[in-house]
């Protein structure tokens, strides 16, 4: 059976009977870890190496570690790293200097996973802060001007792909306008389509650099007022052309209550519910997503999901492959080295 177009979450630290079938007769695309599957380095690296064992390859172990507050690996077992306002603030000021710290930051965070097995981060953020907008993007920001975003973005890219770990651009086409968060209701963005310039020029100044970008669950009327970004062939048509991003493409989280509002829209044939995981991944796969993401290991939604999706097509393997071979084999210096170096700079901030 080939490969669904899936990026799955799983339930606890190993693998558990059930999710051993599924995944098997399933075959995703690839995982996500949370801080759930997270307990010892001893631990994480065995689950990494059963999850690649049962696909038969190697595949896509994503992560959310950006620092600050959004990090699944955390002390006492792994450092803490800074959120992307430091590098924002330091940036003010010298931004040569930032743009050296984020990306010894990136090389720190890439030495870090690519030792426990992940090989992939969802990071950098090229959302633009926005002081309307809502506190989910807040100080996880590379600052409020385009230009400072696109160029820490950068930096970041730089790092990951140095230390030989995938990154991962989000939120196209912009979240830090929204003032709701995706994860609890749907975000709904009515700046006019010369407004939104400000929001997408991140993404398009990095668009050939970047090898995965994770799509917003908002809906941003000027584009389209019927259907969120995810669920938009018109948005993610717009990502494609005008942004010009001709990487893999993930949906963010199908889990997310954004998608479960009439206002996301994007229903596919024969579906009237988006309460249904199947329907969500569905449209946003109809819509122009390479691949569907599922976070909360829930089993039932899972099958439904599993269910529900047909192969992965040939384009979006393509695009998978060339993103897991943007990365280096990565550099061998310890985390503490490039972290140490980072925190000097950080110092002048």
């Amino acid at each position: 059976m080939t490969m669904q177009p899936l990026f799955l979450g799983l339930a606890g630290l190993t693998i558990n009977d059930a999710e051993r079938a599924l995944f098997r007769a399933a075959d995703p695309a690839g995982y996500i870890l949370f801080k759930r599957n997270i307990d010892t380095p001893e631990q994480v690296r065995a689950l990494t190496a059963a999850l690649t064992d049962l696909a038969g390859r190697a595949l896509p172990i994503l992560i959310d570690q950006e620092g600050g507050r959004v990090a699944r690996l955390r002390p006492p077992h792994w450092p803490e790293f800074p959120a992307g306002e430091r590098f924002a603030d330091l940036y003010q000021r010298a931004p040569v200097t930032a743009m050296e710290a984020l990306r010894l930051n990136a090389l720190a965070l890439a030495a870090l996973l690519r030792d426990l097995g992940i090989s992939v981060d969802c990071l950098p953020l090229l959302d633009v802060r926005d002081p309307e907008g809502h506190d989910i993007i807040g100080d996880r920001a590379y600052g409020a001007e385009p230009m400072q975003v696109a160029a820490l973005g950068r930096a970041c890219l730089d790092g990951l792909q140095q230390g030989g770990v995938v990154g991962v651009v989000k939120h196209i086409p912009g979240h830090g306008r929204a003032a709701a968060d995706s994860h609890l209701e749907l975000p709904i963005v009515t700046a006019s389509r010369a407004e939104l310039e400000r929001d997408f020029a991140p993404f398009r100044t990095l668009a050939s650099r970047s090898p995965m970008a994770m799509t917003a669950h908002v809906t941003y009327t000027a584009l389209d007022p019927d259907r969120c970004a995810t669920l938009s062939p018109t948005v993610i048509d717009l990502i494609r052309s005008d942004i010009g991003f001709q990487g893999l493409l993930m949906s963010d989280d199908l889990g997310m209550h954004a998608l479960g509002n009439p206002q996301s829209g994007g229903h596919p044939p024969g579906s009237n519910a988006l309460s249904d995981f199947g329907a969500r991944a569905l449209a946003s796969l109809a819509a122009g997503c390479d691949i569907a993401l599922h976070c909360s290991g829930d089993f039932n939604e899972m099958r439904a999901i599993t269910e529900a999706v047909p192969d992965i097509t040939t384009i979006a393997a393509q695009r998978l492959a060339a993103a897991m071979a943007w990365a280096g084999p990565g550099d061998a210096t310890p985390v503490q080295q490039w972290a140490d170096a980072r925190d000097q700079l950080l110092a002048l901030a």
